[in-house]
């Protein structure tokens, strides 16, 4: 599956990221399984840890258009050193989606970093269906 639409949708969404405290931008953009792409950035306040996170907005955005399940997610940092979606994000993701689902750190440039599954990420997670 060809992931350059997604790619440019992290790094656009990192490009209106508001991080004036930390300075660093991230934006992160999510493909359902209609093939529907949802972009978020992270956005920081002065009460500072208290902002979002980028795939926090994204999984937000797709939420709010009806969407429940991620195909596959890319994230974009600074540098060329891969942005992993911090644990509370991989939690959020795992929500949505599978143990199986990709998650491609890229770096401002669109340069693949790292791929790795969200089993990898988060192993033995606690989803929806241990609520069961």
């Amino acid at each position: 599956m060809d992931i350059t639409p997604l790619v440019k949708s992290a790094i656009d969404a990192r490009g209106r990221a508001y991080a004036p405290y930390s300075r660093f931008q991230v934006g992160a953009a999510l493909e359902t399984e209609d093939g529907r792409v949802f972009a978020g950035c992270n956005v920081e306040n002065a009460a500072f840890p208290e902002g979002t996170c980028a795939e926090a907005g994204a999984i937000a955005a797709m939420v709010m258009a009806g969407g429940r399940q991620i195909r596959r997610i890319v994230v974009c940092g600074g540098g060329d050193t891969a942005c992993t979606p911090c644990g509370g994000c991989r939690q959020k993701i795992r929500e949505f989606a599978v143990p199986q689902t990709p998650v491609t750190m890229v770096s401002a440039n669109g340069s693949v970093i790292l791929v790795r599954t969200l089993a990898e990420l988060l192993p033995d997670s606690f989803g929806p269906e241990n609520l069961a």
